[in-house]
């Protein structure tokens, strides 16, 4: 048998029943599934619709409800009404309120997949006090749904199902501000005896800065390819391990050494994601290590070298409640 087209349905234009898709997909309804024998028996019976038993789904109980002749009083005639329902048996506080994303289903026998209904663009729904049952008036129309080479009813029996998605605020955010700092707030190391440092390393005090510490790493001679080359600088942030997992903190900054002697200091920008995988980063050829040794050139006087940082801009990161307000917290950061 050829596969069943996904069925086009002409419902009249409403603004609620505008936004509703349907789809069809092989994998069965994550949470529930209602199963009815006997189906041609409920339309004759004397109550107009009938429920599932409870049933749990992001920690709250629920309801399918059933119209079978459609809810008349909701433009359902003709057609399957199909609700999901807020139970009764939830204990929940006055002014309570729950946020959903939900998609019903009708099972096909003969193709065995499901047709999908659910609210387009993934719209999440409140359920509320004064709003404990939201679903489809015009689920699927009955002359389809009768019709038993469609597959939705066979041997009087049918299958509905349900999966629910409910939106859980954490109550929690952060507020990502850059600051950008003064021209002269910078931090500068002189490293005395430099000629006679023996280390493959070594590391200037630790200094604080938008919240976080850090220090220079300096290579003598050089690291890596570099080594018997070029002097090799990094800023290192000292307390990356404290940082949440996946969160980085953006810096951009300078790294300096000093002509003491004329002022014509070399300059390299840098700027980086710091992270729990990388703690520090500049630049592995910052200058050639004849320069810094050239006694004319004013980088090195007395066997000292005076190495800056000058960080222009980092990111300040504060975590907030919701009953925070953003504004507060953004300024205060």
């Amino acid at each position: 048998m050829a596969p069943e087209p996904v069925m086009e349905v002409n419902i009249p234009p409403r603004d609620d029943l505008a936004e509703i898709t349907r789809s069809t997909r092989d994998l069965p309804p994550a949470h529930y599934t209602f199963k009815i024998e006997n189906f041609s028996l409920l339309p004759n019976a004397k109550i107009d619709n009938v429920e599932s038993g409870d049933f749990e789904a992001g920690s709250y109980k629920w309801r399918l409800r059933l119209y079978p002749n459609g809810n008349k009083k909701s433009n359902g005639a003709g057609h399957i009404s199909l609700y999901l329902a807020f139970s009764n048996s939830n204990a929940l506080p006055f002014g309570w309120e729950v946020n959903v994303n939900f998609r019903l289903f009708v099972y096909n026998q003969i193709q065995d997949n499901y047709l999908t209904i659910q609210y387009a663009k993934g719209r999440v729904r409140r359920f509320h006090g004064m709003k404990t049952e939201l679903g489809f008036d015009q689920l699927i129309p009955l002359t389809i749904f009768n019709d038993e080479s469609k597959g939705y009813l066979i041997d009087d029996r049918c299958i509905f199902g349900a999966e629910i998605f409910v939106i859980k605020p954490t109550g929690k955010g952060e507020c990502l501000t850059f600051v950008k700092q003064p021209f002269n707030d910078t931090f500068t190391w002189k490293i005395q005896d430099f000629s006679a440092l023996g280390r493959e390393s070594y590391k200037s005090p630790v200094f604080c800065f938008g919240g976080h510490k850090w220090a220079l790493l300096v290579y003598p001679k050089g690291n890596s390819t570099e080594k018997g080359k070029s002097l090799s600088i990094y800023l290192e942030m000292e307390d990356f391990e404290t940082l949440p997992c996946g969160r980085t903190t953006y810096a951009e900054y300078m790294l300096r050494v000093r002509d003491q002697l004329f002022g014509n200091h070399i300059e390299k920008k840098a700027n980086t994601h710091f992270s729990n995988s990388n703690k520090n980063w500049g630049h592995l050829n910052f200058m050639s290590l004849d320069d810094v040794n050239a006694l004319p050139k004013g980088f090195l006087v007395n066997d000292a070298l005076v190495v800056e940082v000058q960080i222009d801009v980092i990111t300040v990161v504060k975590e907030f409640s919701r009953s925070c307000s953003y504004d507060h917290v953004c300024q205060n950061s």
